[in-house]
């Protein structure tokens, strides 16, 4: 083992099952997600 290397792996370390490479959620789900907490907390 290396001398900077972490003793293990993270659960959720790229390329793994939960946490795949080059996976991005869509804009269009970011800003809709966005939109629906800013009316929540409009309204609340």
């Amino acid at each position: 083992m290396g001398k900077n290397k972490p003793r293990h792996n993270e659960h959720n370390a790229k390329g793994t099952e939960k946490n795949p490479f080059g996976q991005k959620t869509a804009k269009a789900d970011l800003l809709a997600r966005m939109k629906a907490a800013a009316e929540k907390k409009e309204k609340g």
